[in-house]
């Protein structure tokens, strides 16, 4: 052995990745599966107003295709089932009732799509809103297990349906807490929420973080009923 053999230098290591180094995701078709609820319309609505292509979903195409219309900006409605095959990226804002039934019926449909899941197990009564613990630990873990097929991430849990239905709000002044398993599917999610205008989406962990996640909202509607308020999350130094 040499000595230049001894003595070779390890090889250098790559620059780290800029975190804020998204995708280009303006030409992905989304759709939103409960596109005619509250949430699932204020994002539909936000979305194509920033140029996305947006599908929103419901049991009915009938009642989807109200919705669309209602919304414009070239929105689109059809049944769950339509919504899912002809999306690239699928956002489930469906009540938390009716979430392990619907993404069950439409595994084969959401095969191989990037799931959004943005649900929130809440339950309500006379002290108000309080967090709920599925078996699997959260809704995107059991949309995970329910969609062994799908990548599934989780987002959008803590927006105003008021403030992304108000066409007088340019700006969402909030961030989005992405979570999920692969960094490039997070991305994509970061990215989809940062072509709404005020908003940033910031990488907040694995799926197995999502409950306390979900659970964050019955603190925020505690926050706005107290001072009448619409309150949305802000991360400092990020």
């Amino acid at each position: 052995m040499t000595s230049n053999d001894s003595e070779q230098k390890a090889p250098a290591k790559a620059a780290a990745k800029d975190p804020w180094d998204l995708p280009d995701v303006s030409g992905l078709v989304v759709g939103v599966l409960g596109g005619t609820g509250p949430q699932g319309k204020g994002l539909a609505y936000r979305l194509a107003r920033a140029g996305q292509k947006v599908i929103i979903g419901s049991r009915a195409a009938e009642r989807a295709q109200s919705a669309a219309e209602e919304l414009g900006h070239g929105v689109e409605g059809a049944d769950n089932a339509e919504t899912a095959r002809r999306s690239d990226i699928v956002i489930v804002a469906v009540p938390w009732e009716g979430h392990g039934k619907t993404l069950e019926s439409l595994r084969e449909e959401l095969a191989g799509k990037l799931v959004v899941d943005c649900v929130n197990p809440l339950g309500f009564d006379k002290k108000g809103a309080y967090a709920l613990k599925p078996e699997e630990g959260s809704a995107a873990e059991q949309a995970a297990a329910l969609l062994p097929d799908s990548r599934v991430a989780a987002a959008f849990h803590h927006l105003s349906a008021v403030l992304l239905m108000d066409p007088e709000i340019a700006e969402i002044d909030t961030d989005v807490m992405v979570l999920g398993e692969e960094r490039a599917d997070v991305e994509i999610v970061q990215a989809l929420a940062g072509r709404i205008p005020g908003m940033r989406g910031i990488f907040s962990g694995r799926l197995r973080n999502a409950h306390q996640v979900e659970a964050l909202v019955a603190n925020l509607i505690s926050v706005n009923r107290r001072y009448k308020a619409h309150a949305g999350l802000r991360l400092t130094d990020v």
